[in-house]
């Protein structure tokens, strides 16, 4: 396994929407789940951070996000039911330009729902930071990047900045 598999900035594929995941293929995407586990480890590793990661930025049409901080979470077929006004401004980056910072805008708190590999539909309530996280890997699935959000022209910096 290696970063080189992370799909980078440019590529079409990055801006494709994703598909729904059907029930009868979670089994066989377990392997997937563990791939993307591990590239998260590696880019932590490499980079000294990365949480989570989207299917489509290894090549995977498929609305799957993977987490891992406290401890490994799949969210399958994720929706956001409630986002607050209330937005952060933050500077992201991405896995698909790890050199790269932008300053966009988040909601600062919004409730999702999402099925995990059981196929149990689980619904979170997220603030800050796991906000701003998952709000970003949701992009990915409809194929928007931070570039695409970034607030002006001055919103970009190099990570050794």
């Amino acid at each position: 396994m290696s970063l080189n598999e992370i799909i980078k900035l440019g590529n079409p594929i990055l801006y494709k929407q994703s598909e729904q995941v059907d029930k009868s293929e979670v089994a066989d995407l377990i392997p997937l789940f563990e791939k993307m586990w591990h590239l998260i480890e590696e880019f932590r590793s490499q980079y000294g951070r990365g949480r989570a990661i989207a299917a489509p930025q290894i090549g995977i049409l498929k609305r799957i996000i993977c987490i891992n901080t406290d401890k490994r979470y799949v969210l399958i077929n994720p929706t956001i039911e409630y986002a607050d006004d209330e937005l952060m401004e933050v500077w992201d980056d991405c896995m698909s330009f790890p050199d790269l910072f932008v300053k966009v805008k988040r909601h600062r708190s919004i409730k999702i729902s999402f099925y995990n590999p059981d196929w149990e539909k689980v619904i979170w309530e997220l603030k800050d930071d796991m906000s701003e996280l998952f709000q970003h890997e949701y992009d990915h699935l409809n194929g928007i990047l931070a570039i695409d959000r970034a607030e002006d022209m001055r919103s970009f910096r190099w990570t050794d900045y």
